[in-house]
């Protein structure tokens, strides 16, 4: 009997620790073991592990360590909280390492044991702690504007412990320490606005170092900094000189502390990369490489002594995951074109460049052009890039065989036009933003699955650092007004709140003391260039939508003032509440056949545009508002919301409700963002609708009024029609670029006609996603796993799919910040199942088509309410019901 109750308390005790709560996937300032926090409260979040549905937390406790040293405890706190806890103990300190642990209570008071402890390092706090100089060369090289070579020898005479790099540049660096490269960051510090936010990286170089004699040295690039940038010649827009300023810092095992840094002791030369920009591409000569440069044991007497300059640039930590290396292409195919160039193609339009493998003479050269399509009679074609010359050129040293790849430039292409000697080994390397792919989304339809595939790499190639429009041509700037569109679809297929997050505070640094934002940030076209409707409400679109996908009220917090100032220009701007003045680009790119002689072009009034994004950004800062607790402005917003509504009615929509511009994108708006009183509506839908049939079933809309079509239609009921112009396959259609052969997103809805030839070149990239916003309808709408506004960040999850279109499987699977969520949902007949999976510590709510109650079964039984699972009555065509964490399965009978 002793024996079998102590095998018995055993097992009780196994199955207690098996069931507890853990906490996993620790993060800080949404990354996971940083380096280079400046943020004074970084805020601490964790998932929670549990084999137990309707699992949640009830208490935290967090306990902070430098060292040995406890530097935040904060006991047990009575909480379900597990995302962006602020840190609240002893302030933290400059370049200091720290440790975390976090343990949770489950949802019947039982602890769990201590996680397993994540570290951070903190950036340096102010500028003080700055004690390195900016060095550059001497000399202004006008011409030449080749890359230069910075180097230091140095000594190490005692064990070290730890090393720590700080590295920023006028331009983009590579950094070496003893001949090695320093991190895997390319194309460093990345493109902030360089006057008010220069970015620097922070490195652990501990392993790089010897004890004795060391070097380091880094090669600077042009970049953004002075590279070409736009048109018409515009170069140099920061500076005209390229520099660098390094700092290491040296902890040695005995507690004393030195310093590396850069000075008027290091030493300038030039090397084997002789021309880099951004546009034009780059070129190395390996006969002037000068080997070991970056050793301890290379001569360096014929190098030059640099200068020291003063800059107060404002320098701030990384606050975005870097570019990195990502994906590797092999050529899918190599062939000879009908004009005789060799070419070879990846099957995947990418952005980055190709390492090569080459033998041949010394002076042999090699040029790599690159290209996204080829031409209707099968020739690699460039004309699309316009000024960009897009060209990678190698000049062989001769001594066997030579590896080549960039180092200050990236292309956008698919295939590549290969001049010279053959390389014996040919690898296209993406490089993006090392964001984490969050979101996956897969159905019957093979075209779909297409569609969603494009949409994942077009977000790829244009999300370096900043969301560029496009990286291929003479562009390859930030638009604002394509990111906004695309922000919420991002938003689900990559995790890009730190993406965004950096990148919205250069809107918010580039933005015009009248408030008004610019077309592109960081901004190269001047003050001139800013103020357009649905360009400049970045400003308030992409903060909500962060809010929403993220949870993070730090983020309305932050761009608060930002958002306030752009409402602010445009009431400012406006007379008796309307907005009509100013440049616009109105509904960009909208459907417009070559010879309209019957008037089918869709022209959207560029003002009555306007109107309904002033009434969304005022709708927005009212929503801003109510989370911050700012009364006033709450207030003062709603009483502006109904002011600008009221004018939208009297200048754009007739006693009969027809609005003065009857395109889609028109009706569209007003619906979308509620310009129109409830009674109206039903009627502007099927005045929407009606345009969608004259068109043949295909859409006409542009940048702005495509992300919200498909919504409006499925919100009003017109569920066929919306699957409709989803699975259209023929121009203008999501589809048709598909069926022609995209592998990303293109900038026209025909950018290659049906007879193969191209619209016009000054304007046809062929990787450009704004379009993709499609991408937020399939997942949140016919997936139908979104987010709930009274508890954002995914903490409570809807789940409402909208089964149509044909489609036999649906699935889509989002990274949470509290864990995977997913959706799927399969029709056979009549019949319907639909797997649910919701994370830990969360709740969701579940919309199950069916006719009534009873034709509703999970895991095969009756829908009963259960622990966890509350069955909440029929809403329209949907059972809902409520449920905690875990894994479901219901089946159901169609209505």
């Amino acid at each position: 009997m002793k024996r079998l109750s102590l095998f018995t308390l055993f097992l009780s005790f196994a199955f207690a620790s098996f069931a507890q709560l853990s906490a996993v996937n620790l993060k800080i300032e949404n990354l996971t073991n940083p380096l280079g926090i400046d943020v004074q409260k970084p805020q601490l979040s964790w998932q929670l592990s549990s084999k137990q549905n309707n699992s949640a937390q009830s208490a935290y406790e967090i306990k902070v360590m430098k060292g040995k040293e406890t530097v935040w405890a904060t006991g047990k706190v009575n909480s379900d909280q597990s995302i962006l806890i602020p840190y609240n103990g002893t302030a933290l300190q400059s370049a200091a390492s720290y440790t975390w642990q976090v343990r949770v209570w489950d949802q019947s008071g039982k602890p769990g044991a201590f996680s397993k402890p994540a570290s951070f390092q903190m950036a340096l706090l102010s500028a003080s702690d700055w004690k390195a100089s900016w060095i550059e060369a001497p000399f202004l090289d006008s011409t030449k504007r080749a890359p230069q070579y910075f180097r230091k020898n140095f000594s190490l005479n005692k064990p070290v412990k730890k090393a720590t790099a700080f590295i920023t540049a006028h331009g983009i660096y590579e950094a070496f320490i003893n001949g090695k490269r320093v991190g895997d960051a390319y194309l460093t510090p990345g493109w902030t606005s360089y006057n008010k936010r220069l970015q620097y990286q922070q490195y652990d170089v501990t392993s790089l170092l010897q004890t004795g004699g060391n070097a380091i040295g880094a090669m600077i690039g042009n970049g953004w900094y002075r590279s070409y940038l736009a048109w018409e010649n515009n170069r140099d827009v920061y500076g005209k000189k390229v520099g660098l300023i390094c700092q290491i810092q040296v902890e040695y095992v005995d507690g004393s502390v030195d310093y590396i840094l850069s000075d008027n002791s290091w030493k300038l030369s030039s090397g084997a990369v002789i021309m880099g920009e951004i546009y034009h591409g780059e070129t190395i000569d390996a006969r002037l490489e000068q080997t070991g440069w970056a050793t301890a044991s290379f001569n360096d007497q014929s190098w030059t002594p640099v200068t020291t300059a003063s800059y107060k640039d404002p320098l701030i930590a990384t606050y975005n995951e870097p570019i990195r290396k990502h994906e590797q292409f092999q050529p899918i195919k190599s062939f000879t074109t009908p004009k005789g160039e060799r070419v070879m193609d990846f099957g995947q339009n990418l952005v980055g460049w190709v390492r090569i493998v080459v033998k041949g003479k010394a002076g042999d050269t090699v040029r790599i052009k690159h290209a996204e399509v080829l031409d209707k009679e099968g020739n690699f074609y460039t004309e699309n890039l316009r000024a960009a010359k897009a060209t990678a050129t190698y000049i062989l040293k001769g001594d066997g065989e030579e590896i080549f790849e960039p180092h200050f430039t990236f292309f956008g292409f698919r295939y590549i036009q290969v001049e010279g000697p053959m390389p014996t080994t040919t690898t296209a390397i993406a490089l993006y933003s090392d964001m984490a792919r969050t979101g996956t989304f897969s159905t019957s339809n093979k075209l779909l699955n297409q569609l969603q595939h494009n949409i994942q790499w077009g977000q790829r190639g244009n999300f370096l650092d900043v969301p560029t429009d496009c990286p291929q041509r003479d562009e390859r700037l930030g638009w604002t007004g394509d990111a906004q569109a695309f922000s919420r679809t991002a938003m689900f297929n990559f995790d890009v709140k730190n993406f965004f997050s950096k990148w919205l505070k250069d809107v918010a640094a580039d933005q015009l003391p009248n408030g008004s934002v610019p077309f592109v940030v960081p901004n190269v076209l001047g003050p001139g260039a800013s103020g357009s409707t649905g360009w400049a409400d970045v400003a308030t679109i992409i903060p909500w939508n962060q809010y929403l996908a993220f949870g993070d009220v730090r983020i309305l917090e932050d761009q608060y003032a930002s958002m306030k100032a752009w409402v602010s220009f445009m009431e400012k701007n406006s007379k008796n509440d309307l907005w009509n003045v100013g440049f616009h680009f109105g509904d960009w790119l909208f459907y417009r056949p070559f010879d309209d002689n019957d008037g089918s072009s869709a022209v959207t009034d560029k003002y009555l545009i306007a109107q309904c994004f002033y009434a969304h950004s005022t709708q927005l800062m009212i929503n801003a508002a109510k989370v911050l607790g700012k009364a006033g402005d709450l207030n003062y917003y709603t009483n502006l919301l109904g002011r600008i509504k009221a004018a939208f009615m009297k200048e754009y929509v007739t006693p009969n409700g027809r609005l003065v511009s009857s395109t889609q994108t028109a009706y569209v708006l007003a619906l979308n963002f509620d310009m129109l009183p409830e009674s109206m509506r039903a009627e502007a839908a099927d005045r929407l609708e009606q345009n969608v049939k004259r068109y043949g079933d295909h859409l006409t809309t542009g940048f702005l009024g495509t992300p919200y079509l498909c919504h409006v239609l499925s919100r009003f009921g017109k569920t066929e029609t919306a699957f409709k112009l989803l699975l259209q396959e023929s121009y203008p259609s999501w589809l048709y670029p598909v069926k022609m052969g995209a592998t990303t997103i293109w900038e026209r809805w025909n950018g290659i006609r049906t007879d193969g030839t191209f619209e016009p070149a000054s304007m046809n990239s062929f990787n450009h996603y704004a379009y993709g916003a499609i991408g937020d309808w399939m997942y949140r709408v016919v997936a139908g796993l979104d987010t709930d506004p009274s508890a954002p960040g995914y903490k409570k999850i809807i789940v409402k799919p909208l089964i149509g279109g044909g489609l036999t499987q649906v699935a889509a699977n989002l990274e949470t910040p509290y864990g995977k969520a997913s959706s799927e949902w399969t029709v056979s007949g009549k019949q319907v199942t639909l797997n649910v999976s919701i994370p830990v510590n969360t709740t969701a709510t579940i919309y199950i088509p069916a006719s009534a109650a009873t034709d509703v079964l999970q895991n095969g039984a009756p829908l009963k309410d259960l622990n966890g699972l509350s069955v909440l009555g029929m809403e329209g065509k949907y059972l809902k019901v409520s449920i905690g964490s875990g894994n479901y399965v219901f089946n159901s009978i169609l209505p």
